[in-house]
């Protein structure tokens, strides 16, 4: 899968390499209809859906499955989307974030805290400059993580292809720069 399987905690989570031994853990989650549809992608109808995306999707460099600390099993995904595999920069020191978290999770506080350790390993330990993040029309939530870690608006695109889906919708874009995350970090 990965060259190098990095692993990441903060207080209460663990994000590590996904396994092709998670598939079930993934399924749990991702048939949810509530999970990927909002994010751009359509609920897994079976194990081996979610192995074939363990496989072929959660398989970048950056892509970490997301674990409460003292479990392994996978609860959510978050990626930092190198140069090459994202449509939102084509420089090498941007990337973009990407996440989702299982239903029984949500309302923790988790995401806002995987999300931070990410963007502290993309701007300390990868070097990036700048994080790019969005979200689509009406994802309140992933809106919302996003507010609480300190990105700030950059634009909107109306018409955003979302092929997984078969449609268009509204795209919101987002960034945080590392002088910006300097900044609030020092807070």
């Amino acid at each position: 899968m990965k060259e190098v399987d990095y692993m990441l905690e903060t207080e209460r989570l663990t994000l590590r390499a996904w396994s092709e031994t998670d598939a079930e853990s993934l399924y749990a989650y991702a048939k949810d209809p509530d999970i990927g549809p909002i994010a751009g992608w359509p609920a897994h109808r079976s194990k081996e859906e979610s192995l074939n995306t363990i496989r072929h999707v959660l398989n970048g460099k950056e892509c970490y499955a997301i674990c409460e600390r003292g479990s392994n099993d996978p609860i959510g995904s978050i990626e930092l989307k190198l140069n090459g595999h994202t449509d939102m920069t084509d420089r090498d020191d941007e990337c973009e974030l990407g996440y989702w978290l299982g239903k029984p999770f949500w309302g923790r506080g988790y995401m806002p805290e995987a999300v931070k350790e990410i963007i502290r390993h993309g701007f300390v330990d990868l070097g990036m400059s700048a994080i790019w993040c969005g979200y689509y029309d009406g994802n309140l939530k992933s809106k919302r993580v996003q507010e609480k870690v300190g990105f700030v608006y950059h634009h909107t695109c109306d018409e955003v292809p979302v092929p997984l889906m078969h449609e268009v919708r509204v795209g919101h874009v987002n960034i945080l720069t590392k002088s910006r995350w300097q900044t609030l970090a020092a807070r």
